[in-house]
């Protein structure tokens, strides 16, 4: 069936584009812009509504209408292309006209901008419209992904040789990561501490035989994925630790889910065996509950008891990573110029910029000169990580370099050149194109979930998800339901799943795989909200388990619209209890940030789990009724209908407002 633009049926009906569109939209047609195509049976529907509100009153004996006068024949419509958030200069070349008559024509609407400011949204149709022409927006370049893979080099068999393996120890806070890593840095280490300087440089090397490990001595998945966020893929094995007499606690999870995501062998680590409460066969069992099922259970994850503190079983652990990477073949070309990864850096008062890097490929010489992100330098000198000046390091050998330009960055590749000139040459078009990728990056969260949405309307497509959820049943309920959503050429991957409120970790790990946080009666926290705002990271909670799906199987197939947004209007740290008569229970809080108001919505929320949702019934500051109370004010809260407040709660105020369907 033929289609007509909304445009083409303004014309043929003598009215401005924007009268048919918000017709259109009256009758449940959608269409976007005036170049917005629909059938011809909704035309037909918008021409009899607008030819029924146009129709005059109905009189017993009409007057005779007089002869209408002849009309002027309509300007000839043109359609013109504009690049992705224009000028207001680039909007007039493509239609053909000087800056200053669209200046115009913007003051004359009551919009004051210069020719080199960007041209507003919502008046580029109308405006255009003045001159006669349909505008259609190019689509903006997509996003260039987050994760860069591990870099790739045509290197023939005969040049490669055998590398130590990067290890990252990773686990929950106080199961002993750190005593481990100085326990094996004590007990086994390259040439001892005979330098005299002990340089913390971010990484350091063991020997097992004639061969050497290389550990990453920041421990935790935060600094794991703070490099993985900017493409650093550095990592060859992770050793989950594990605390025999806690078992699997949420960071424990997290790192799972890290360690999967970047497609990393793991090796768990059960540490505090000598501690009379150990339980390490608990927690083989509790592993498998997240998918990890260990060699002696029948799966295929490396398993070893130790103790950081005793030392027993440090000599295995070490064994074990060797055996590994012996069956893995970690190689690497030593000959060709350096390349790598900067893995820390910093100001140091004596010797200025300085930085840690891991040669990745080829050998990096004193005298060198690289470039890092931006950053340039020439290696004036190399300390290994117990002060040792090196003239050169190999493959997966972390080396301290002094003689940077300035401080690099975490994770920013690191490259030899030729020449200073050329060093300095590359860094400043590196500098141009991170400006560029920032100008092009989603600002919003918004932006990048339209930019989500956009993509999943391919005919490949992976729809990936981080669930929080307030309790055990509901995730698995959850799992077995998003496990059901399919659609052809697309599928749902949950990258992380787990319970208790959503937190920094959950955003950082989101950054990291572009994935959609879920959240099920739970919410973020204020500092976790800002982080998701800053890195844009799209964060949707719900309440009702049909409308989370609803929403994930729409977004599967690209076509979330939502009617709503939520607003949160500002957070509250109960700090007090009283009981008011014909009130009920008072929270004495303390508002932290935005503001309260009375009669809006609110949570109430007890380690980030929702426990009530409903309305501030009552708000007081000191004796008086008060409208709202703003962040670093004291106030009494009563929440409408419930009394189960407990102090270290927090109230979150919040508002939902209508969204037009685009």
């Amino acid at each position: 069936m033929a289609k007509l633009r909304i445009y083409e049926l303004a014309r043929e009906l003598g009215l401005e584009s924007k009268e048919v569109l918000d017709h259109a939209h009256e009758l449940g047609i959608e269409a976007k812009t005036a170049s917005s195509s629909i059938e011809e049976t909704d035309a037909d529907l918008v021409r009899l509504a607008i030819g029924e509100a146009n129709a005059p009153p109905s009189e017993p004996e009409p007057e005779p209408e007089p002869e209408p006068e002849p009309e002027a024949p309509p300007r000839e419509i043109r359609l013109v292309t504009v690049p992705a958030n224009p000028s207001v200069a680039q909007v007039a070349e493509a239609l053909g006209e000087s800056p200053a008559e669209l200046v115009k024509a913007l003051m004359s609407r009551g919009v004051l901008v210069g020719a080199g400011a960007p041209m507003p949204a919502e008046h580029l149709d109308s405006v255009a419209e003045q001159f006669a022409a349909i505008v259609e927006v190019e689509a903006p370049p997509p996003p260039a992904p987050k994760v860069t893979p591990r870099l790739r080099f045509e290197d023939s068999e005969s040049e490669l040789a055998p590398r130590p393996p990067v290890v990252t120890i990773m686990g929950h806070v106080d199961h002993g990561k750190t005593t481990l890593l100085d326990t094996i840095r004590k007990s086994n280490v390259v040439a001892g501490e005979q330098g005299g300087i002990t340089q913390h440089i971010g990484a350091y090397q063991v020997q097992i035989g004639d061969r050497l490990i290389t550990f990453i001595d920041t421990p935790g998945h935060e600094a794991f994925t703070a490099l993985r966020a900017r493409g650093a893929e550095i990592t060859d094995i992770v050793v989950l630790v594990v605390a025999a007499n806690d078992g699997v606690m949420p960071q424990t999870i997290e790192a799972i889910s890290h360690t999967r995501a970047a497609g990393v062998k793991m090796i768990v680590a059960v540490n505090k065996v000598d501690l009379p409460e150990a339980d390490p066969l608990r927690v083989r069992t509790m592993l498998t509950e997240y998918e990890v099922i260990t060699e002696d259970l029948g799966g295929d994850v490396p398993v070893v008891e130790v103790s950081a503190v005793t030392g027993q079983g440090v000599d295995h652990l070490l064994e074990l990573i060797d055996l590994i990477a012996q069956l893995e073949n970690f190689r690497a070309n030593p000959e060709p110029a350096a390349s790598g990864v900067v893995i820390e850096s910093q100001l140091d008062p004596g010797m200025g910029p300085t930085a840690t890097v891991i040669v990745q490929r080829g050998t990096l010489h004193t005298g060198d000169s690289f470039v890092a992100g931006p950053t340039a330098g020439r290696v004036r000198a190399m300390l290994d990580w117990s002060g040792n000046r090196q003239k050169e390091a190999g493959p997966s050998t972390p080396v301290l370099i002094m003689g940077w330009d300035e401080i690099p960055t975490a994770g920013d590749a690191f490259e030899v050149l030729a020449n200073e000139k050329e060093a300095r040459s590359k860094a400043q078009q590196r500098a141009d194109a991170d400006r560029d990728a920032t100008l092009n990056t989603p600002a919003t969260a918004r932006e990048r979930l339209a930019n989500l949405l956009e993509q999943l309307r391919a005919e490949e497509a992976e729809l990936r998800v981080i669930l929080k959820v307030d309790a055990h049943g509901s995730l698995e309920a959850l799992r077995e339901s998003l496990g059901k959503i399919t659609r052809e050429g697309g599928r749902i991957e949950i990258m992380h799943g787990a319970i208790g409120g959503i937190n920094e970790n959950d955003v950082k790990l989101a950054e990291v795989t572009e994935a959609v946080i879920i959240g099920f009666n739970v919410r973020p926290d204020g500092k976790t909200r800002r982080l998701a705002e800053e890195k844009a990271i799209e964060i949707r909670t719900y309440g009702i388990i049909y409308e989370l799906l609803e929403d994930i199987e729409a977004m599967l197939v690209g076509r979330l619209a939502p009617d709503e947004v939520e607003v949160v209007l500002g957070s509250a740290e109960v700090r007090a209890l009283f009981k008011v008569p014909r009130l009920g229970t008072v929270a004495g809080c303390y508002v932290t940030e935005g503001e309260i108001v009375r009669n809006s919505k609110a949570r109430l929320l007890r380690d980030g789990v929702v426990v009530f949702d409903g309305v501030i019934g009552s708000l007081r500051r000191f004796k008086d009724d008060v409208r709202s109370v703003a962040a670093g004010f004291e106030c009494g809260i009563g929440l409408a209908g419930f009394n189960d407040v407990k102090e270290g709660d927090t109230i979150e105020a919040y508002q939902i407002e209508e969204v037009a369907r685009t």
